[in-house]
């Protein structure tokens, strides 16, 4: 009977296990995100874990320098982490960011001037047993701009992330 209970608790104790382990996220994460938000592009983007229940915090730096106009991007998002089944997981989360945009002489572009825009996320991940986590994302951002046609208030941006996990 001693071995019955003990081997109960065991099973027990190990599908408890797994089951929480495979719910951690990584403590670091650092990649690239590819979408075309506010038309600056890819993204290098950063994760940080904080606290002790699957939230984290991400910042996603983009700039683009091209003959029209120069334009970077930083973008701050909390979320909140929820295991779907083994390594994939999914997230929501929401934050801010602010949007500087310098138009080229010469270009008819008159939206020069830094810009702060808010910003939701949801998306989907999955979690290689090697150090990649592969994401998946949707962001809409409702941005503070002047009445123009350049720079659109609502910017949804479907994005696909790639990042290395420490």
């Amino acid at each position: 009977m001693k071995k019955l209970i003990l081997l109960a608790v065991f099973t027990i104790g190990a599908t408890f296990y797994n089951q929480a382990e495979a719910q951690t996220i990584s403590d670091n994460a650092i990649g690239l995100r590819f979408g075309g938000g506010d038309g600056v592009g890819a993204e290098v983007s950063y994760q940080r874990a904080v606290g002790m229940n699957n939230n984290r915090l991400e910042l996603d730096l983009g700039w683009r320098d091209n003959s029209d106009y120069d334009a970077f991007k930083l973008t701050g998002l909390y979320q909140w982490v929820w295991n779907i089944e083994g390594g994939f997981n999914w997230y929501a989360g929401a934050g801010a960011g602010i949007l500087g945009v310098d138009g080229q002489r010469g270009n008819d572009y008159d939206d020069d001037g830094t810009y702060l825009f808010l910003a939701g996320d949801i998306g989907i991940e999955y979690n290689f047993d090697i150090p990649l986590l592969l994401s998946l994302d949707f962001r809409p951002e409702f941005g503070f701009f002047s009445d123009n046609d350049v720079l659109n208030p609502f910017s949804p941006d479907i994005a696909l992330g790639v990042r290395y996990q420490f």
